[in-house]
């Protein structure tokens, strides 16, 4: 099969690539805040989470609001580092053609 070595070769570039684009997402933050800023979250790119900060404030409130609005902090924040991921991944991985498959 003539492009074998040719398909071998993209597809060691690709993992390169990703792996360069991994380790590039673990140092890029994103910051999340919500409840007028009194819950802010900090996760990185790659979807780990990385703090949780409280207003002392904010913890008097009702305690499902505390609740909701902490949720709802983390839940943006995983998806902006989803769709970070997921976005920045795509431009790394659009290039390899593999015939028959893609």
């Amino acid at each position: 099969m003539p492009g074998v070595g040719k398909l071998l070769k993209q597809a060691q570039k690709m993992q390169r690539s990703i792996e360069a684009l991994q380790a590039q997402l673990e140092t890029r933050e994103i910051d999340v805040a919500a409840g007028g800023g009194a819950v802010k979250v900090k996760v990185s790119a790659s979807g780990k989470f990385l703090a949780l900060t409280l207003d002392p404030e904010f913890l008097k409130e009702d305690p499902r609001l505390v609740s909701d609005t902490v949720l709802a902090a983390i839940q943006d924040a995983a998806k902006q580092a989803k769709e970070l991921n997921d976005s920045e991944m795509q431009k790394v991985t659009s290039g390899f053609q593999m015939p028959g498959i893609f």
